[in-house]
């Protein structure tokens, strides 16, 4: 029983299980208090190990909790493309972290012969993590595992999130798609941003000028090695950049988003250029206050259609034949959606909630854009459409204005990270597209107006009463539901509401937009209302906002 797995024995006594503690491998992998993840890490340097063995191809493993608390850790699985890991790999994650000690063994084997992985070949794992200061420890647990089963390891320390993703793609792809060096990323990235910068007319400094606040996270450090490549192209200041302040603590991404206000601890002008990264560098927001003091938020959705626009025009220019999808979800407000279909003419496709459904859904086009409204996306281009632009970019025979969209899209498609979303590449490709066209965040703000919107949860007894459909769009039980959702809608001018189960707690999420915000609050807290009453609600019903 034991032959080959003696080791595994010994040092998974050194990370044991808290007896009876169950864990569930999430949309962001495992993520709870730092304290109860020594034997998960462990375990999923075992099962990198596997995975390694199984795809014949280097898998990555980063330890960070991202936007939560600093007393939070997490670890995630990257496969071989830089993608997240496969949904039944998923599965073995959570069987995996949840076998109590003494059956360790036997469901490592149960994975070994269900997957039919030749324990002879080679595997490697390449471990990053975050600057909390758990995740030292944590990511040793994660080495401790990959050694244990005989695989090799590559230990990046710290990493933004998405530079681990770059890694691993690049090493599976052979180079092609880069080097896997962090310096190797860094070049990559900001010769491209420096290519496009040459296409802006004479910019002042006070153009160049960023401030970035980097949740006194990863972003921060790992932004000021690019910044050193840029060539004072773009002037960035930042600030929460782990000197001082917690990580995440009334700063990042996720703050500002939900707070709808800016950072503490930022002294910021009006109409300054200000954006968010989130702890680990995957999530980025723009914002600016007006010269009233007013604060205005450009989230996923205002920057999926600012790259979209700025693509779309790039295809027209160049006389290429390819298409261009944004992909959203349910939470995308309608404006956006009214806007990119109904003025620039680009399918708008909708998923479930959930960065997987996004990316796969993006792979189905010549180019997908795909932003959550937290801010997480990146654009995706097929091989066809990288070939299309490569070749154009090369041609000798066509004109001026087609020679120039053409390399405009050969360097966006290098200055993007396209195995995942990253707020360091979205921000250098944002900075590039609003030089190009010469456009000040207001104007970009401009576009269109969001339309007011309001989210509330309701606590029910059970979650799973609730199943959506049209992705989560519309409720198909419990019945009466959706009909009273539909009735609640038409009071209402350019109103729209739906409701979904959350993914972790036994609540229903509530979102609600309409022509006003009192519209958008009431609609929303009608719709709480029918789903405290159809649905199982607990406690006294929600009460108005106003």
């Amino acid at each position: 029983m034991t032959d080959g797995f003696k080791e595994v024995l010994e040092k998974s006594s050194l990370h044991p299980k808290p007896a009876g503690l169950v864990l569930q491998y999430g949309t962001a992998g495992f993520r709870t208090n730092a304290k109860q993840l020594d034997h998960i890490m462990f375990r999923m340097g075992l099962l990198a190990t596997l995975r390694s063995r199984k795809t014949k191809a280097t898998i990555g493993v980063m330890v960070t909790a991202s936007h939560n608390p600093e007393e939070d850790n997490g670890v995630k699985l990257i496969d071989p493309m830089g993608e997240m890991l496969t949904a039944t790999w998923e599965d073995f994650a959570t069987q995996l972290a949840n076998t109590e000690q003494k059956e360790l063994l036997a469901a490592l084997k149960d994975i070994i012969n269900k997957e039919a992985i030749n324990m002879k070949l080679e595997a490697e794992v390449f471990v990053g993590k975050d600057t909390r200061s758990s995740s030292a420890s944590l990511s040793q647990a994660v080495l401790d595992g990959v050694h244990a089963l005989g695989g090799q390891s590559k230990d990046y320390g710290l990493v933004t999130t998405p530079q681990l993703h770059y890694m691993v793609c690049c090493q599976n792809s052979h180079g092609q798609y880069g080097e896997a060096t962090v310096e190797g990323y860094c070049s990559k990235l900001s010769q491209a941003f420096l290519a496009l910068s040459k296409n802006a007319s004479n910019r002042t400094d006070d153009q160049k000028h960023l401030f970035v606040d980097g949740a006194n996270g990863i972003g921060a450090p790992k932004l000021r090695e690019v910044e050193s490549h840029l060539k004072k192209q773009l002037q960035i200041s930042i600030f929460n950049d782990g000197s001082r302040g917690k990580l995440n603590h009334q700063c990042g991404a996720d703050f500002v988003k939900v707070q709808q206000k800016p950072p503490t601890g930022v002294e910021i002008s009006p109409g300054d250029r200000c954006c968010s990264f989130d702890g680990d560098a995957d999530r980025i927001v723009y914002y600016y206050t007006d010269s009233r003091g007013f604060f205005h938020l450009l989230d996923g959705d205002k920057i999926a259609t600012l790259i979209s626009t700025f693509l779309k025009e790039l295809l027209v220019q160049a006389g290429l034949d390819l298409k261009i999808a944004v992909v959203q979800t349910a939470y995308a407000n309608g404006s956006s959606t009214r806007y990119l279909e109904d003025t620039m003419k680009v399918i708008v496709r909708c998923t479930k909630t959930g960065v997987k459904h996004l990316h796969h859904a993006a792979q189905e086009f010549d180019i997908g854009v795909y932003f959550e409204a937290n801010g997480h996306g990146t654009v995706l281009f097929s091989k066809t459409a990288e070939e299309k632009v490569q070749l154009l970019a090369k041609s000798t025979n066509i004109n001026d204005e087609r020679k120039r969209a053409a390399l405009l899209l050969q360097n966006t498609v290098n200055v993007i990270n396209q195995t995942v979303g990253d707020a360091i590449s979205d921000m250098l490709l944002i900075e590039a597209i609003l030089a190009i066209k010469g456009m000040t965040v207001q104007q970009w703000d401009a576009i269109y107006s969001d339309l007011p919107n309001r989210q509330l949860k309701v606590t029910v007894s059970d979650r799973r009463v609730i199943e959506t459909t049209d992705a989560e769009r519309r409720a198909v039980s419990p019945a009466g539901l959706q009909e009273a959702i539909d009735g609640l809608v038409k009071k209402y001018k350019q109103a729209r509401s739906f409701v979904r189960p959350s993914g972790t707690e036994d609540v229903v999420r509530v979102y609600a937009e309409a022509d006003s915000q009192e519209s958008a609050d009431a609609l929303a807290h009608e719709v709480s209302l029918a789903v405290h009453r159809l649905a199982g609600g607990v406690g006294a019903e929600p009460k108005p906002l106003h």
